[in-house]
């Protein structure tokens, strides 16, 4: 081959990845009038909101929903905190959102969702779009409504063109990877029957595991959070009616046995934020001995890693004894210490996308949704990981 030729293909194969910011796609918010109607409110009152870019060619009948995450709030205190921020009122929000990864509009960079009518779902109520209550002490107002927030993004959604999909795909990520398990078959029943309905989540199976001090630090979290929030009567009924303690199924790894519609996780073994706020609170490692191991995995010690095997070895025991292994469904668990992958065009789809077995994420859920092969990608332990965007935070 000629010398110029190849550097030419060089060039064209490189620029296929590009994530240069000229190319970024920035997608207007849309402010939801009628939630007043039905009182779907950010926890301060204001209008709940989301973003949509239309859909084209092949695409213009398929749609991609996908939670915003952004953590929880469950007392008082840090949910009136919550409401003067971006994570609790859309009065903060940036009103114009980019759009990449998963929500790409470039083929190159998004090849199976790139043309699909793709809509970010903006969080404002702390609960994972699942509470109904209120809270009024005569003074402050709180709005814990983010079921209805979810039912008024739909119902705008609807006439829109949702209302005559032909595919559609529930996705999230963080605490939206957890709406993601909450509300996937509502989603489902409220599509036409003939409408391709699966969901995603991503670094949303959240596990209701012991810290380092055997203490249920995620657990009580969860209790709260349900509690205050008016969520229990909105989880999964079989779940609720199983358990001793019905919100325990706030956990993914308690009601994932009873979703039926196809659904694919996407998580790292190792979970970032599980890792630094469920297994390693700054509550259970007072004395800082952790906070090395944190900063920089190569500095744990021979115990820490253990820890942290054990806990990958329970995610995918949980895993393993749900419905994920049914024919419908799929998973990506690969090594790394990261959290959040599909919204980023690095760990999406570019040239040093986490891989397994050849396959980068956008590929392997690819794969799934449109049942070209099956799907069921498992990482062995650390250090394996190609490719990985580790982080800390």
């Amino acid at each position: 081959m000629d010398l110029a030729v190849a550097i030419l293909l060089l060039l064209l194969n490189l620029a296929s990845w590009c994530t240069c910011s000229d190319s970024r796609l920035l997608v207007k918010m849309t402010l939801v009038p009628n939630a007043s109607k039905i009182g779907g409110f950010c926890l301060d009152g204001s209008l709940p909101a989301y973003h949509l870019h239309r859909g084209f060619g092949a695409g213009a009948r398929n749609w991609l929903l996908q939670f915003e995450g952004g953590g929880w709030c469950n007392d008082i205190q840090s949910c009136l905190e919550r409401a003067q921020t971006r994570r609790g009122s859309t009065l903060y929000m940036n009103k114009l959102e980019d759009f990449n990864g998963i929500l790409s509009n470039n083929a190159s960079l998004n090849p199976d969702f790139y043309n699909w009518n793709r809509v970010k779902l903006r969080y404002c109520d702390g609960g994972s779009f699942s509470g109904d209550a209120k809270f009024d002490n005569g003074t402050s107002v709180l709005y814990f409504r983010g079921k209805k927030i979810w039912e008024a993004i739909i119902l705008d959604l609807l006439p829109k063109g949702l209302m005559h999909a032909r595919k559609a795909l529930l996705s999230g990520c963080s605490a939206g990877g957890l709406s993601s398990f909450l509300h996937c078959e509502n989603f489902a029943r409220i599509l036409p029957r003939n409408t391709s309905v699966k969901c995603l989540s991503d670094a949303g199976f959240f596990m209701d595991e012991r810290d380092v001090t055997l203490n249920h630090t995620m657990r009580n979290f969860f209790e709260n959070l349900v509690s205050l929030q008016g969520i229990e009567e909105n989880l999964n009924k079989n779940c609720t009616s199983f358990l001793n303690n019905p919100k325990l199924c706030m956990f993914p790894q308690y009601f994932l046995k009873y979703i039926t519609t196809p659904f694919f996780i996407l998580n790292t073994a190792y979970d970032v934020y599980q890792f630094h706020h469920a297994l390693v609170p700054p509550s259970a490692d007072t004395r800082g001995d952790w906070n090395r191991c944190k900063l920089n995995i190569a500095s744990c010690n021979t115990r820490q890693l253990d820890i942290l095997q054990d806990f990958r070895q329970d995610m995918l025991v949980a895993l393993l004894s749900s419905r994920i292994y049914s024919r419908r469904g799929g998973m990506f668990i690969n090594s790394c210490f990261a959290h959040c992958q599909s919204e980023s065009q690095d760990t999406w789809f570019a040239r040093d996308s986490p891989q397994i077995h050849s396959k980068t994420i956008a590929e392997a859920v690819g794969d799934w949704y449109f049942s070209r092969i099956t799907s069921k990608l498992i990482d062995c332990a650390y250090p394996c990981g190609t490719f990985c965007h580790n982080i800390v935070a």
